[in-house]
Parts: structure tokens; C-alpha cells; sequence
């Protein structure tokens, strides 16, 4: 059970289907004896019906199933497994030309697939295939492939058709490959809520909740800085930090080894290196941090530059707070901030890494 103040902010939250809550509180709904999550679609109930935790563990414990609409035992807005099951077909095969009787051969409706690939990609399961073959039409076209046997290899017969579709990905014609790079993103699913990373062959540019303030901004920022096409697709950095997150959310005792690129001016930098110095479990004020890069009169500049990451966990920026002890802002929710801290504290402390290393 949480405090009666808290109680009252999760369940404005709740009205409001906030996903920035998502993972951070579960409802117990007394009249129905089921959990939901934040986003739950279904009726809201009275406030006097509401049971507040912090966690599912505890809510099944005091006697409430999880909601069949909602599926609070997963992560929210989770990877379905049609999804899961045609992203991986197509890393199997990033160079097919996928059709409606592939998708058929594999129990998938077109329309199925089409309508959760939007949903979760922000584009169809068409044009998320077509995305990943040209990126491999890049790759090729940058090694010196000639530009026909690229276009071959993607399966476009037609060398206008390849030559449109390249440029409106790519931003510029298979000619020019030479001159532009390629960034991938990949989405990470977390009990947060799921997450985007953008990446080369060897770094991470970008992490951050999907549903973060500004979040196509930076994408378009980083394009532009980069001069480079985004296009779906793994990579070693995109693999590597999967793997991390997986173990940061559980509790594992952790230093990020995922190799990163940030983007920034060289005092931006300097800040970004501070922060990476404060420890899991420990938090630092704008005006700590401006001391310690030795601009102590900087808070402001300390405070924008923390707002300027793009990398959010591997630089850690929840890890600053006012001077108060207040929380202060956060781009990916205050309420996710409070949860990364707490999490945090627990997975350093004695007892908790004892229990993870007995798994």
C-alpha cells in the first residue's frame, strides 16, 4: 500500500492514462478484484475502490488476478508476438520482399500486421521491411558494389523504383550513397515503458522512453548533426544495450559497457561526464555539479545541459535534483525519475545484491 498523497496522484494519473506511470504503480479495483496498469482502457473506477502498489508482486499477493485487457504482468505497451515474430523473420532475411503470401505462410494477416506494426513502429509492416533492405542497399553501395547488383540484391527489378524509394529513405540517390551514413534504431522494451535506441556499427547516438517530451526533435537533431538516413535495423551497440537494460531492470549490480557518442558542445560534455560519475543510489544538486566541473556560478547552463542528453540511464541524468531535495523535471516523467532512484537504492544495497547474486 502507498501513502494517501501518493494514492491521490496515481489515480489522477489513472483518469488520465498517463504513460509516463506506466511501471510505476498497479491499481487493485475492489468492486472487480483485478490489477490494471496506468493505461488501462477500460473503465476508470471510484477513487474509494482503488487499491494503490507499487509493484505487481504486491498486488497479486493481496489477492488481486491481473487484467486481461491491460496484461500487467508484462511490460506495458510490450512487443506483441506477431511483432516479435515478423521483426524476427525479417532479420533472418533483411533482404526479402516480403508479400502477403509470406505473411500468410506464416499465420499473419496482412492487415494484422500492417495495423500492429503502426502502432508500435509508427509505420507498416511494409515500409518497416523495405526501410531495413535499404539500409543492407547502403551498406552494399558504400563497400562499392555497383548501384545494379545493390538494387539486385534488394530485390527491386525496376532501377527508377529502387532510385525513388532509396532517396526518400535514404535522402539522397543510390549515386551519392558514398557521401551519407546510416544510423539503426531499435525498440527496447522495459517495465518502464518502451524505449528507442539509435546507433551506428559502433556506438549508441540516442536513448530514450518513446513516449519522452521532444523525442522527435532530437531525432531530427541528430539526423541532422549526423547527416544520416535512421533506418530499423540491430547492430552491436543495439544489441549490446538490450542485454544491459535487461539486467539494470532486474536489479543486477551494473556498469554500462555499451559504447556511446553523444552529441553535444564541448560543455555540454563536460556536464555529461559528471553526471556518469554520481553512483547508482546517489543523487547530486545543478549547483554540485557546477562546483565540480569548476563553474560554480553555471547551475542554469549545468541544469540546460542536463536537459540536452539524449542518452538517458547511461547518462544519468534522474541522478540530479534542486538544491531543496525536490525532484525536479525530467524529460522522460517525474514519476519515472522517483522510480529509477528507488530502484536504484535497492539494487545497490547489500541485501538486495546478495539476493540477485543467489539467482
Amino acid at each position: 500500500m502507498l501513502s494517501a498523497p501518493r494514492d491521490e496522484e496515481y489515480y489522477r494519473a489513472l483518469l488520465a492514462r498517463d504513460s509516463g506511470y506506466d511501471g510505476v504503480f498497479f491499481v487493485g479495483v475492489r468492486t472487480t478484484g483485478v490489477f490494471c496498469r496506468p493505461t488501462c482502457p477500460a473503465r476508470k473506477p471510484a477513487f474509494a475502490h482503488c487499491e494503490f502498489f507499487s509493484d505487481a508482486q504486491s498486488a497479486l499477493l493481496a489477492s488481486y488476478r491481473p487484467c486481461k485487457r491491460c496484461r500487467p504482468l508484462s511490460h506495458p505497451q510490450q512487443m506483441s508476438p506477431v511483432v516479435q515474430q515478423l521483426v524476427d523473420a525479417i532479420e533472418a532475411e533483411p533482404d526479402r520482399r516480403w508479400t502477403n503470401g509470406d505473411l500468410s505462410a506464416l499465420s499473419v494477416h496482412s492487415a494484422t500486421a500492417r495495423r500492429q506494426f503502426q502502432a508500435r513502429f509508427g509505420m507498416t509492416f511494409v515500409a518497416y521491411a523495405r526501410a531495413r533492405r535499404l539500409g543492407l542497399a547502403m551498406q552494399d553501395l558504400r563497400a562499392g558494389l555497383p548501384v545494379l547488383d545493390a538494387q539486385l540484391a534488394v530485390g527491386y527489378e525496376s532501377g527508377s523504383g529502387f532510385r525513388d524509394a532509396f532517396a526518400r529513405i535514404m535522402g539522397a540517390p543510390p549515386a551519392r550513397a558514398a557521401g551519407t551514413r546510416v544510423l539503426y534504431g531499435s525498440w527496447v522494451d522495459t517495465p518502464l515503458g518502451p524505449m528507442l535506441a539509435i546507433g551506428s556499427d559502433a556506438a549508441l547516438h540516442l536513448l530514450e522512453f518513446l513516449d519522452r517530451r521532444g523525442l522527435e526533435r532530437e531525432i531530427e537533431t541528430l539526423r541532422q548533426r549526423t547527416g544520416a538516413a535512421i533506418v530499423p535495423g540491430r547492430t552491436a551497440p543495439l544489441r549490446s544495450i538490450q542485454q544491459e537494460l535487461e539486467c539494470y531492470f532486474a536489479g543486477a549490480p551494473l556498469t554500462f559497457a555499451t559504447p556511446i557518442a553523444p552529441m553535444g558542445t564541448p560543455f555540454q560534455q563536460r556536464v555529461w561526464d559528471e553526471l556518469r560519475e554520481i553512483p547508482p543510489g546517489a543523487t547530486r544538486s545543478y549547483s554540485e555539479l557546477a562546483a565540480r566541473i569548476g563553474r560554480p556560478a553555471a547551475a542554469r547552463a549545468v541544469a540546460r545541459a542536463n536537459g540536452a542528453n539524449t542518452l538517458a540511464i547511461l547518462i544519468p541524468c534522474h541522478r540530479v535534483i534542486a538544491a531543496s531535495g525536490e525532484l525536479g523535471g525530467y524529460g522522460g516523467g517525474v514519476a519515472r525519475k522517483r522510480w529509477l532512484l528507488d530502484h536504484e537504492r535497492q539494487s545497490v544495497s547489500p541485501a538486495r545484491q546478495t539476493s540477485v547474486s543467489a539467482r
